[in-house]
């Protein structure tokens, strides 16, 4: 994994900062994995657009990622690293034993021709999915479930991982990418390893173009707009705005929005970071 700084040869490579794909070892997706994504330009049922600065963007297909991990007992050999189009992390297509194909993320140090295993009795290797009750302490673990059999929902992107703290009763602690640390059951599963392509935070896109082909149109300052449309707009030649907020009055800085009575807040044990 590294990164390309592009000779500035033209005014968009001048700044250009792209991932290289040597870990990429084939530009072929697996048919049976992919489906169609319908773009909805930000338009909802009735066709009133909801999201503003979204429309165009490069035609893409879903790869089908298996992020329940829940083959057990059958072995799998990774087949290939693929670049994904809809997310910063690598996917690893495997063969599993059976005859099967799954696509999953690719954690940091995974080879082709690497044998990957799932469920309960595997070993802690970079790949194998396992029970948080199974997982040694200190590990570095990703694709973390919050609901045992529901699938991986955390620590999914590029570079990031989650660390396995400790263990109290039914809970383990996790701390999390943002510096979270909170209680998950031990029933629940997470792959061990970082996930891949880490380098992905250092990439920069050069150019305005390149945004439009990831579907996402120019967005309009606060500032720049008239009263009637956002709270910080208006004011004779360039005013400041007043106190940043958003274009419903929600406070930018500083301002919690998280409810208080929320549920699950009683499984974090140390929020994150500010």
């Amino acid at each position: 994994m590294a990164v390309r700084k592009l000779k500035p040869t033209t005014p968009g490579q001048r700044h250009k900062v792209i991932g290289a794909f040597d870990t990429i070892t084939s530009s072929t997706p697996e048919k049976s994995l992919l489906e169609p994504i319908k773009k909805s330009g930000g338009r909802n049922n009735t066709g009133k657009m909801t999201m503003r600065y979204i429309g165009g963007g490069h035609k893409r297909r879903y790869r089908v990622i298996d992020f329940k991990r829940n083959k057990d007992g059958v072995k799998a050999i990774v087949d290939s690293i693929q670049y994904d189009p809809n997310r910063s992390a690598r996917i690893a297509l495997l063969n599993y034993a059976d005859g099967e194909k799954r696509y999953i993320l690719a954690p940091n140090g995974l080879e082709v021709g690497q044998e990957v295993n799932s469920g309960a009795g595997v070993t802690p290797d970079v790949g194998n999915t396992l029970l948080l009750s199974e997982i040694p302490l200190g590990t570095i673990i990703h694709n973390i479930e919050l609901r045992p059999g529901q699938g991986g929902i955390m620590a999914r992107s590029a570079g990031t991982f989650a660390q396995l703290a400790a263990r109290d009763g039914k809970f383990a602690i996790v701390k999390l990418p943002s510096g979270e640390t909170r209680m998950v059951l031990i029933t629940c599963r997470a792959t061990i390893g970082a996930v891949g392509n880490s380098d992905h935070a250092l990439e920069r896109s050069g150019k305005a173009g390149r945004s439009r082909w990831l579907g996402r149109r120019p967005r309009v300052r606060g500032v720049a707009m008239n009263p009637v449309d956002h709270p910080m707009g208006g004011g004779e030649g360039r005013q400041s705005g007043g106190h940043p907020r958003s274009r419903t009055g929600v406070l930018a800085k500083g301002f919690k929005t998280r409810d208080k009575k929320k549920a699950s807040s009683k499984y974090i044990v140390e929020r994150r970071k500010k």
